[in-house]
């Protein structure tokens, strides 16, 4: 497996590609993930096990302009080579692992392993180059890596049903396109922690709304619009958030709390509970810590292509830790939750839909539990690393037993 960065700070390789490389070793395959850890250099040149996998940061050349790109795909590429794979499954179809996938298409098929290509979200127009902060010259190069790509591989795998019509529409024929969404470990199911860290109060926060995210997938205005709504129905309810934008979107979320007289609080737990306290990023480890001091998780999603393409792992966490979610109704969100049953869906757009969701939840103890419970139970029985594997063999031309 070959990754575009490191486990670190991005999700894709921790979240997607290690469990499902653990998935694999389990059946007895041999696993290797060469990383390129440009973003956490300190790892390179780092090697360790890893539920029978082994994770490899290759060395880092010297950090020359142009040729900096150049020479990491080659020694991603040379590295992959040398182990001598039956498969090399490059995840995602752009940056370093698109180029060493070109690299290794230049090979005559007779004399390189089979190319699978992952995709957990869409890259081009409408996508992440729109989101991203790129150059157009990198918009553009992104683009043709990601169409290139999909369209010259031996197999895909894809993260969401939106992205396997995709796929589908680039002309690539169904039985190349491997659906495989994000999945759950055995040791990532079951309820929420009673124990809770030091960072925050005991017991847990009364009312407490938790907003488990990345920040990209909704403008700020809109939670604090959902939490306003809410309040306005159940005054009591606080705001609890975990986790940190990319490019600072929690500062203007915090910004906008104050404006509109909530107080908040940052870090370690206030002698009063503010109305908003954020927790920043956690580690994977505690966020069950943290899920615990939930009464219900709030999910909102734009209804974008960036939305409906990707695969969201945090909303898996919620529900595979069996947090009862409200969610809007975009993409895998609709996969993942069986409105009623597993979790509560909305209409994209709608916040006082949303709101009054989220007041139903907050007032019905029994509702609650009944949703979490079927939610991780759910996310065990369907998405299942353990049986998502099987997927992933037969897009690497494994037969399955």
């Amino acid at each position: 497996m070959v990754g575009p960065f490191g486990l670190r700070p991005r999700g894709t390789m921790s979240a997607r590609a290690l469990p499902m490389a653990k998935a694999l070793a389990a059946r007895g395959h041999r696993i290797r993930l060469l990383l390129p850890p440009w973003q956490n250099p300190e790892d390179a040149s780092r090697r360790w096990e890893e539920g029978g996998v082994t994770v490899e940061n290759i060395a880092l050349p010297p950090p020359a302009p142009g040729l900096f790109h150049l020479l990491t795909a080659a020694r991603l590429t040379r590295r992959a080579l040398a182990l001598r794979p039956d498969v090399v499954h490059l995840f995602k179809p752009k940056a370093y692992s698109g180029l060493t996938h070109w690299l290794l298409a230049r090979l005559p098929r007779t004399r390189r392993p089979r190319l699978v290509v992952d995709t957990d979200d869409w890259e081009g127009a409408g996508g992440w180059n729109e989101i991203g902060g790129y150059t157009p010259a990198q918009r553009r190069f992104f683009a043709w890596q990601e169409r290139w790509g999909l369209t010259h591989a031996d197999a895909v795998t894809v993260a969401s049903r939106t992205l396997e019509s995709l796929v589908w529409a680039l002309g690539v024929p169904p039985q190349r396109v491997w659906y495989v969404p994000n999945g759950v470990s055995a040791s990532d199911v079951g309820a929420p922690s009673a124990s809770h860290p030091t960072p925050l109060p005991e017991p847990p926060i009364p009312r407490a709304v938790l907003l488990y995210t990345r920040f990209f997938e909704f403008p700020p205005s809109r939670v604090i619009e959902i939490v306003l709504r809410v309040r306005e129905l159940i005054p009591e309810t606080r705001l609890l958030i975990v986790g940190k934008g990319l490019f600072g979107e929690e500062e203007e979320l915090l910004a906008m709390a104050a404006q509109a007289g909530l107080t908040v609080h940052r870090g370690a737990a206030a002698a009063d509970p503010a109305d908003v306290l954020y927790a920043g990023w956690v580690p994977a480890g505690a966020l069950p810590e943290y899920f615990a001091q939930a009464a219900v998780a709030i999910y909102p999603l734009d209804d974008t292509l960036v939305n409906r393409a990707k695969c969201p792992a945090k909303l898996v966490d919620l529900l595979a830790r069996g947090v009862p979610v409200v969610a809007e109704a975009v993409g895998q969100a609709s996969e993942y939750i069986r409105h009623g049953e597993t979790g509560w869906l909305v209409e994209p757009g709608n916040t006082a839909s949303f709101a009054e969701a989220v007041a139903r939840l907050l007032r019905d103890e029994r509702l609650r539990t009944q949703l979490g419970g079927a939610a991780a139970e759910d996310m065990r029985e369907r998405f299942s690393w353990e049986r998502l594997v099987f997927s992933v063999e037969q897009a690497y031309g494994w037969r399955s037993p």
